[in-house]
């Protein structure tokens, strides 16, 4: 092998190395955001989680085939999800100053908060029925990152993604692995500043 290839080989190695690692941690979630998230209802829940590492979601790389996405996309565009169930004994009531705080973590890591257009802040705090919250992390052209959270009298989910998506593939994504299905009624719009 030529000698300044061999030199060359652990230079571009680190620096590739290095680039994975800022990508990656561009799209990581902010700190102490799984506290937040079981200090958003007034009350205790049970709770279950199940999560998919690499591994996993390349067992699972049919059923992202089946679902519409390309079968070049289907093996790289996952590389995690985690998902958090809540279940209430009684309707919560979601504190306002902890969905703020959870927000701002959000915003000051770089993540974009759409919202559905038609709820309003009384219906967020106390939903009568089914409200979405989405968070997106973008690098480039492509989503890195992706938070939905659902919130219901008496059932909260939280669905953690890592990927490499093109925005259409969240569609083809919808009704798989936890990720609801994308609602036809609902109007995702950017969320107004500060929330």
């Amino acid at each position: 092998m030529n000698m300044r290839l061999r030199l060359a080989l652990p230079t571009f190695a680190l620096l590739a190395v290095t680039a994975c690692a800022s990508l990656l941690a561009s799209a990581q979630q902010p700190a102490g955001i799984q506290n937040a998230w079981t200090e958003l209802a007034n009350q205790p829940a049970s709770h279950t989680a199940f999560s998919f590492d690499r591994t996993m979601m390349q067992v699972a790389q049919a059923l992202l085939q089946s679902g519409g996405m390309a079968p070049e996309r289907a093996a790289a565009a996952l590389t995690g999800i985690a998902v958090d169930n809540y279940h209430y004994s009684e309707p919560a009531f979601y504190t306002p100053e902890v969905m703020s705080s959870i927000i701002a973590s959000y915003h000051a890591a770089g993540w974009k908060h759409l919202v559905n257009a038609n709820q309003s802040p009384a219906s967020s705090a106390q939903p009568r029925g089914p409200i979405t919250d989405l968070w997106l992390h973008n690098s480039g052209p492509n989503i890195s990152g992706v938070v939905v959270l659902t919130r219901s009298p008496r059932d909260m989910s939280v669905i953690q993604i890592t990927c490499d998506l093109r925005p259409l593939d969240l569609v083809h994504l919808s009704g798989h692995f936890g990720i609801p299905k994308v609602d036809p009624n609902a109007v995702m719009e950017p969320a107004p500043d500060g929330r």
